[in-house]
């Protein structure tokens, strides 16, 4: 069984998650720059197996396109082109930065670390990810 990893993509950085080798927990992994994700995931599937890749898919509240959808979308076909045989799946990254923002501070992350864009990216990744887990659980 191969680890899944989570993508929150930005144009500027990416924010990267990845499970446990049993696919049970995901945990913040890696925050690269946006030009330097193809060359870091080609990497990390040569080291580690990985069976699928989950990325977040920005929408407004009304489930509306945002500004960066495009960004994703064509992120998401270089994904698939890069790495046929392994599944990108979208899941809604509605809320995202604002529950990494309440899970570091209930972590107690001092405001520095909070405050941290990086940080913030790779919580965000690992919410995108555990949320897929949780929704596989009930399939």
């Amino acid at each position: 069984m191969g680890r899944i990893i989570g993508i929150d993509y930005g144009t500027k950085r990416v924010g990267l998650a990845v499970t446990d080798a049993l696919q049970i927990i995901a945990g913040p992994l890696e925050t690269v720059h946006a030009q330097d994700v193809l060359s870091y995931l080609k990497a990390y599937v040569q080291r580690e197996p990985v069976e699928a890749m989950v990325l977040g898919m920005p929408r407004n509240l009304d489930g509306n396109a945002t500004d960066n959808t495009q960004h994703v979308v064509g992120f998401q076909r270089k994904l698939q082109k890069e790495f046929p045989g392994i599944q990108v799946h979208l899941v809604d990254e509605r809320f995202t930065s604002k529950m990494a923002q309440q899970t570091m501070l209930a972590g107690g992350l001092k405001k520095k670390a909070r405050q941290d864009k990086g940080t913030v990216d790779r919580v965000s990744a690992a919410i995108i990810l555990q949320s897929y887990l949780e929704s596989r659980s009930y399939i």
